[in-house]
């Protein structure tokens, strides 16, 4: 009808693409865990005498790339690939570069290790209103949500709290944006199986 109750409805629906997230949701359940773990990781090294850009390379850039080696071998474990799950994988690995120039781009600007970091959230963002426009529309508010994630962990490192590292807030922020889909999906799996059976 064109009334703004029915466009916001519409905004926020599934596509047709989103039962290709049944497939999905332990891992994603998985991968909140390993942000989450990642991002206590990366605070505590921040803490101690040894931090540097170095360790959150290794954390950020080789073991989660290894993490997606081992995410993506296990969706092929469930069955056929179909081309819009390579889609959402592009759109990954694209996060993953981000990621990986975030040190070499502090480093080069002369900027202190985790200056940067809030940009881990405006790009999860990002990825996630990708996510919404093929997958589902009530991934904008998770995108939302990283969104003013970033602002938070800009005011904790440069208005209240500047020896503080703010990646405690962005690993619950963003394993709760994995989790709470995965849960969901994981459980429709559950219910279609039941009910087949």
């Amino acid at each position: 009808s064109g009334r703004f109750a029915h466009v916001i409805v519409r905004w926020f629906r599934e596509t047709h693409h989103a039962t290709v997230l049944e497939n999905w949701g332990v891992l994603w359940m998985w991968h909140s865990l390993v942000l989450l773990m990642a991002s206590l990781v990366t605070h505590w090294v921040s803490k101690g005498q040894y931090a540097s850009g170095t360790f959150f390379v290794v954390i950020w850039t080789v073991m989660l790339t290894v993490w997606a080696g081992v995410f993506w071998w296990l969706r092929r474990r469930m069955g056929p690939v179909m081309f819009v799950e390579r889609q959402i994988a592009h759109v990954w690995a694209a996060t993953m570069c981000m990621v990986a120039f975030l040190y070499p781009l502090e480093l080069f600007l002369g900027l202190e290790p985790l200056d940067l970091a809030p940009l881990l959230a405006v790009t999860c963002g990002m990825a996630f209103i990708i996510k919404a426009g093929i997958l589902s529309g009530s991934f904008y508010l998770y995108a939302i949500a990283l969104f003013v994630c970033a602002f938070l962990m800009a005011i904790q490192t440069y208005a209240l709290k500047p020896d503080d590292c703010p990646m405690v807030l962005f690993g619950v922020t963003s394993a709760a944006c994995f989790f709470f889909p995965g849960l969901k999906y994981y459980r429709r799996k559950r219910r279609l199986i039941e009910t087949n059976h």
